[in-house]
């Protein structure tokens, strides 16, 4: 087992009822679990999105923590968060990494890999977990 080492699963959601499609508003929910698979005590620091729309369009989203909280997770412990973003089309997708922090002074990011949202798919969240 790494040392170093966090698992992300992802379940993205559409939200129709706080979607306007006339308008070219599409509004996603995600869920993220973040379980730290290593062998050593890390923080999370910070994250860093990109997002991208079906038009191309992209934008990053850098900040501290996750919604509010930089989680300082145990090996086995697992930090489970929900978040959104808005796109202007109805598919578009999501990468990004966490910045951590180990306990001995380590650091080191965590690859958060693409995600598809799509207002077409139905509106449960995704049985799909990306690791």
């Amino acid at each position: 087992m790494p040392k170093y080492q966090f698992t992300i699963e992802v379940q993205p959601q559409y939200l129709p009822e706080q979607s306007d499609p006339e308008q070219a508003v599409f509004s996603f929910a995600y869920t993220v679990t973040i379980h730290n698979t290593g062998d050593v005590t890390a923080q999370l620091i910070s994250r860093h999105w990109t997002i991208s729309d079906g038009n191309g369009h992209i934008e990053e989203v850098k900040g501290l923590g996750v919604v509010g909280h930089q989680p300082l997770l145990k090996p086995g412990d697992s930090f489970q968060y929900s978040s959104g973003c808005r796109l202007r089309t109805a598919a578009g997708a999501m990468r990004g990494s966490y910045f951590c922090v180990a306990e001995d002074g380590e650091r080191f990011d965590v690859p958060i890999p693409t995600f598809v949202l799509d207002a077409s798919s139905d509106s449960t969240p995704s049985n799909r977990t990306l690791h």
